[in-house]
């Protein structure tokens, strides 16, 4: 299981580290839970020569490499400042950036070849789902972002669905909702990989998870963890969804 929180545009620096130092003494994550954080990228350099209780993740990375590239920031500047995971496609950059699928097709390539891990988020629209294209629509940002990667690179992918129109909007999708595109998303890596490939790849449900809902979300069989927002800038809240991933891992280890 991974929990990765996203904070978005939100804290100042020292909320950022009071946030930190707030976790870390919180009970610390149940055997076999990741949980990663992705601050604003100006703080990445003085959190990452810190000691977190957490991997530090970016929430972007630069399509290109070094160069006359006014505001960007590489995947090997990111590396430097001890950042280990990297957000891609995030729906944000998709509809408010200018993220297209090459782009982001791009950005995936850069941070694998840093050799840091990159969380792909790939998600339709209320309208794509009411036109009932959302399938299709997710199907192609992954054939876009991922699929064509070799295998031996997926050891540093982990996907994120985002259903969009339910990112703060207060509209989750149903907990069957959330493992029927999961499990259509696994269907699509075994077909580009095998089904070993398939299952060790972490599928994160990114829409509104927080700690009402996580249980029910991580309890789906093919949903491996969550992309969090809001409830990621409280540190009893997000612990409390880290303590909801922890039980869905003993759970299934009792039914194993």
């Amino acid at each position: 299981m991974l929990v990765a929180g996203n904070w978005k545009s939100n804290k100042s620096f020292n909320e950022s580290m009071e946030f930190a130092n707030a976790f870390a003494k919180l009970d610390a994550a149940p055997e076999g839970v990741e949980v990663m954080i992705a601050p604003p990228a100006p703080y990445l350099a003085a959190m990452g020569a810190t000691s977190l209780p957490f991997r530090l993740g970016s929430q972007n990375v630069s399509a290109t490499g070094p160069g006359a590239q006014t505001g960007e920031f590489t995947a090997d500047m990111l590396a430097g400042c001890g950042v280990q995971d990297v957000i891609v496609g995030h729906s944000e950059r998709r509809d408010g950036h200018g993220d297209d699928d090459e782009t982001v097709a791009e950005k995936v390539n850069r941070v694998l070849e840093a050799g840091l891990r990159v969380v792909f988020c790939c998600g339709e629209s209320l309208q794509d789902r009411q036109a009932d294209v959302h399938f299709d629509k997710v199907l192609r940002q992954l054939e876009s972002g991922i699929l064509h990667l070799p295998a031996a690179a997926m050891d540093r992918v982990v996907v994120a669905y985002e259903p969009i129109w339910a990112i703060g909007t207060g509209l989750t999708a149903t907990a069957e909702q959330a493992q029927e595109m999961h499990a259509a998303i696994r269907g699509w890596l075994a077909e580009g990989y095998d089904a070993e490939v398939a299952r060790a790849i972490p599928l994160l449900y990114g829409g509104s998870c927080k700690p009402a809902n996580a249980d029910e979300l991580f309890a789906c069989a093919d949903v491996d963890g969550g992309l969090i927002g809001g409830a990621s800038l409280d540190p009893e809240n997000f612990q409390a969804v880290v303590a909801a991933a922890g039980r869905a891992v003993a759970a299934e280890a009792s039914n194993a």
